[in-house]
């Protein structure tokens, strides 16, 4: 019921808002910050996505927790969203979305509610291969019972001798 009253109640604060800010400031400079918002909002998500996603690689690989990592990211993807979508409500929560500690406080709000009841840290080793060289032939066989006809259209290889 909560997700049906939070798409209703946006479009009518976003239009409300649209019709205040147009009256006040009209229609190209409502729509030319609309679109400015945008296209700021995309370059502010590009470069924290990025350092999001090195941050996630390198808890990964020093076998961390990776749950904070992934919460930021995850909040800067839906604050890549909010910027896109046009609006000056969306617009204010997908900006403070890009703010560290707007996201940290979120995070720690959100892992208040959320109880983990383990976190299991594995690795996975791959087995050396030999080294391939001449001594190795890779290829595939089937084994043939002595009583089974032989094909009559194909002549023995020469690598078995009866």
């Amino acid at each position: 019921m909560w997700l049906f009253l939070l798409f209703v109640t946006i479009p009518i604060v976003e239009i409300a808002l649209f019709i205040q800010v147009g009256g006040w400031l009209g229609l190209w400079p409502t729509l030319a910050i609309v679109i400015l918002t945008a296209i700021l909002g995309t370059v502010l998500v590009r470069a924290q996505g990025i350092m999001a996603l090195s941050q996630i690689r390198s808890n990964l690989q020093e076998f961390q927790d990776p749950t904070e990592s992934l919460a930021h990211g995850a909040m800067i993807l839906a604050s890549g969203l909010l910027l896109l979508t046009p609006g000056f409500f969306t617009d204010a929560v997908g900006f403070a979305l890009l703010v560290p500690p707007v996201r940290l406080g979120l995070f720690k709000w959100i892992r208040s509610k959320v109880k983990v009841q383990s976190f299991v840290k594995t690795s996975y080793r791959q087995e050396p291969r030999p080294p391939q060289g001449q001594d190795i032939i890779d290829g595939e066989f089937s084994e043939l019972d002595d009583d089974a006809p032989r094909p009559t259209h194909e002549p023995p290889s020469g690598w078995t001798r009866h």
